[in-house]
């Protein structure tokens, strides 16, 4: 306990980080704020709290501002799938390929085409949102059309302040803003979905939950594992003579995550899978087809909703992978700084072997980032509720974990930098030097 409030006492004492945790409290604050302010003109009292299959999944993730008909109640999602749409395009689409060589004007522009999109995504989805979810006894406006381009145009300007939240939480506090924001929607529905699961089981079958919580924190273990593990490739540099002193030359590692990717592929993945539940509502009536995807991709424990979401991660995996690490420019980095890799050439081959432990290291990460995502499904097989079996692993856990990691690294390396012993004497946590 003294170690901790040492630790709590050298992060405040540091005026950048303590200012950067307090502008991400205070964002996340506003944001969950904003989750309990309800669309003009809905009787809150006759809205379905309980969502159920992908819907309750989708509420979990926006902390019940789905279920409460919210003014944020499609939060940061529509952003996320125009980021999935203009990052395939970049690798589709020489016009896009283009921007992302421009530097930082074709970042500006990118971002300008993303958010253009996700007013369009928005759009569409507030309009199958006011469609499917909210129940017309719910409805106090006599005039349904002025009801449906009001609530649209404010959810729309909602999902855009979430983007900007997240945009001021990446560049004035702590951590991925986007990724913060989805992760607080999980972590306020965490105490109340324990409660709930505690009490359906009662006396009877307490010792049903405590192995139930035993298994949970053995998931969490096993997925922090995932998203720490590491391959180290040895890289050897030469003696140098600088200033006519000769330096010996030293061998140091390349960390290849074994989940370089992060927790992306699982938002994007994720973020995808809400639209064929959406889209098969809107055509039920009048095509059977519909009607199958529709209940297919609404219910968490149906094969092709599963199949397919593990899919996507693994598809998401390699192409995050692939357009964040390029085994090119680090081969021709260590060739300039008179580094190779023990009996590799310098050169295409050593770009080759960087990409060859790339791939054979992403294809058990994608795997098992994929079987974590399906494990709620098994969860509910069990026995296990559906609030409480997505913390079982899945999209929710994943975020928490990546989220939880990321922003600690980041505070452990505020600490390094003021010369602190950092958070732990032996730590895991990437950044601190031995």
């Amino acid at each position: 306990m003294i170690k901790l409030f040492t630790v709590i006492k050298d992060i405040f004492s540091i005026q950048e980080l303590r200012e950067r945790i307090l502008n991400t409290i205070f964002f996340l604050i506003i944001f969950r704020l904003g989750s309990f302010v309800v669309l003009p003109g809905i009787d809150p009292s006759k809205l379905q709290t309980d969502a159920s299959g992908i819907f309750g999944l989708l509420d979990t993730f926006l902390g019940g501002a789905f279920s409460n008909a919210s003014i944020f109640a499609l939060g940061i999602m529509p952003y996320i799938s125009a980021s999935i749409v203009v990052q395939l395009l970049g690798v589709t689409m020489p016009y896009f390929q283009k921007l992302q060589k421009d530097g930082d004007s074709g970042r500006k522009k990118l971002n300008q085409i993303t958010r253009y999109l996700t007013i369009a995504l928005t759009s569409f989805q507030s309009i199958a949102y006011l469609t499917a979810t909210i129940p017309p006894e719910a409805i106090l406006v006599s005039n349904k059309l002025f009801f449906t381009v009001s609530s649209v145009i404010i959810l729309v300007s909602g999902t855009i302040f979430c983007m900007w939240l997240g945009e001021k939480i990446t560049d004035k506090g702590i951590g991925n803003g986007i990724s913060m924001l989805i992760m607080i929607g999980i972590i306020s529905r965490f105490p109340g979905s324990l409660v709930a699961e505690a009490l359906s089981k009662g006396m009877s079958q307490a010792l049903l939950f405590i192995v139930e919580i035993a298994v949970l924190f053995g998931v969490v273990m096993f997925t922090v594992m995932v998203v720490k593990a590491i391959r180290r490739i040895p890289v050897q540099y030469a003696k140098q003579v600088i200033g006519g002193n000769l330096y010996r030359g030293k061998r140091q590692y390349i960390p290849v995550r074994v989940n370089s990717s992060g927790v992306m592929p699982i938002i994007f993945a994720q973020a995808l899978m809400f639209l064929p539940a959406i889209i098969g509502l809107q055509f039920a009536e009048n095509s059977d087809f519909f009607q199958y995807i529709a209940t297919s991709f609404s219910n968490m424990q149906s094969w092709p909703y599963n199949l397919t979401f593990a899919s996507l991660i693994i598809l998401f995996t390699f192409f995050y992978t692939a357009i964040t690490i390029n085994p090119n420019q680090m081969a021709d980095d260590m060739k300039r700084n008179n580094g190779f890799i023990p009996g590799i050439k310098p050169g295409k081959e050593t770009s080759d072997f960087i990409s060859g432990v790339l791939d054979r290291v992403t294809l058990p990460g994608s795997l098992l980032l994929a079987l974590i995502a399906v494990l709620p499904a098994f969860a509910m097989i069990f026995g296990v509720s559906q609030s409480f079996s997505t913390f079982y692993g899945g999209t929710s856990l994943l975020i928490m974990v990546g989220v939880i990691l990321d922003t600690l690294q980041q505070i452990e390396s505020y600490l390094l930098m003021r010369s602190y012993d950092g958070m732990m004497k032996s730590g895991k946590v990437k950044g601190r030097s031995k």
